[in-house]
């Protein structure tokens, strides 16, 4: 084989490749990576631990040797499985943590066969970087049009609605994998890490158009585990406000039904220890028996009345201001129906008030 000069390429040109390739390991991927990105390991979970492990306890020589082996191997994989049928005129960017030895290796084999393949400088973390630094400024580029209202209006239905027809929205309870409220975790789904959540975050307002509205629900600071970026979270705070008013027995019908995977779940009693602490254990007490005896109609609304409503009220007072603007808007349906109608009334009044 002959040498190769391999030429890097910047955060910049990621739009002029027919393919970015993380060479990082799966664990390393799942916790993060560019969007649209595929993962080609040159070393599997197993394999960095063993040739890392041998870098430290033995000496880098014997962890190259080790780790060029099974580099070539899996390179050679990756090229006959997935890559094979690609044309000469193929161009690939290749990335690994910081641009070194991994996806040096991996874009020299494959500028060796003929594809012109680049290295992405600095890797993730240029990427990594990238994203913390556009986290700042993108956001405000952006009025946000903020959809508030009480637990069970059905804001992300609203949003959800509203994306149907068309409108930008950054769903972000969607993108944390999690509803926001203490009984909000999703059932068989881990949310993702915060370097991901802040990457989809970014990739999605990248997307939009800054001379339209961007919708969002109200939210705290912090989405289960997950934070806001502060500038996200300003946004929100700045943004218009839109009220939801929605009656509270259609809310519990709502509830029921959006939460049905919980309600029966033995886990709701574990769930509701946790307000033991804001509501008293005399209370969590009563919820549980309101269990014990099927009464969940009940059960919902007086979680709603005792603990959301009241931290509710406490948190929302922008809301406040956007009732006195004639920007509150109420529904009874809580069919999907009912909030596609709803999505476009709200529709409809932005489109008054910023033309």
């Amino acid at each position: 084989m002959t040498s190769v000069n391999h030429t890097f390429a910047d955060i910049s040109q990621l739009a002029s490749f027919d393919a970015v390739i993380d060479a990082r390991s799966p664990g390393e991927f799942a916790l993060d990576h560019i969007p649209g990105a595929i993962n080609c390991p040159v070393l599997n979970d197993e394999e960095r631990i063993r040739v890392g492990t041998l870098y430290k306890q033995v000496s880098p020589f014997e962890a190259r040797k080790v780790g060029a082996v099974l580099v070539a191997r899996n390179v050679a994989n990756h090229i006959d499985t997935l890559f094979a049928a690609h044309p000469k005129n193929w161009r690939p960017l290749v990335y690994c943590w910081r641009g070194g030895q991994r996806s040096g290796a991996f874009t020299h084999i494959l500028n060796e066969v003929g594809w012109t393949a680049r290295r992405l400088s600095g890797g993730y973390k240029s990427w990594r970087g990238h994203v913390l630094t556009e986290l700042e400024t993108v956001p405000r580029q952006f009025r946000f049009q903020v959809l508030a209202g009480p637990t069970g209006s059905g804001k992300t239905k609203v949003l959800e609605a509203l994306e149907a027809q068309g409108q930008q929205v950054l769903n972000l309870e969607a993108l944390a994998a999690h509803k926001g409220s203490v009984l909000g975790g999703l059932p068989d789904q881990v949310q993702p890490s915060q370097k991901m959540f802040e990457t989809q975050i970014l990739h999605t307002l990248s997307g939009f158009d800054q001379s339209r509205p961007v919708y969002v629900e109200a939210e705290s600071k912090r989405i289960g585990l997950l934070r806001l970026p502060d500038a996200v979270y300003q946004g929100i705070q700045q943004g218009q406000w839109l009220g939801l008013h929605v009656p509270v027995a259609a809310r519990v019908r709502f509830l029921l039904q959006d939460y049905a995977y919980f309600v029966h779940s033995p886990v709701l009693v574990e769930q509701l220890e946790r307000l033991g602490a804001t509501c008293g254990k005399a209370q969590v007490e009563e919820w549980k028996n309101l269990i014990a005896t099927g009464r969940y109609e009940v059960l919902v609304e007086d979680l709603l009345v005792k603990h959301y409503d009241r931290y509710y009220d406490r948190s929302m007072q922008q809301l406040k201001t956007a009732e006195a603007q004639g920007l509150a808007l109420g529904t009874d349906d809580v069919s999907d129906a009912g909030f596609m109608e709803l999505a476009q009334r709200i529709a409809q009044r932005v489109a008054i008030t910023t033309a």
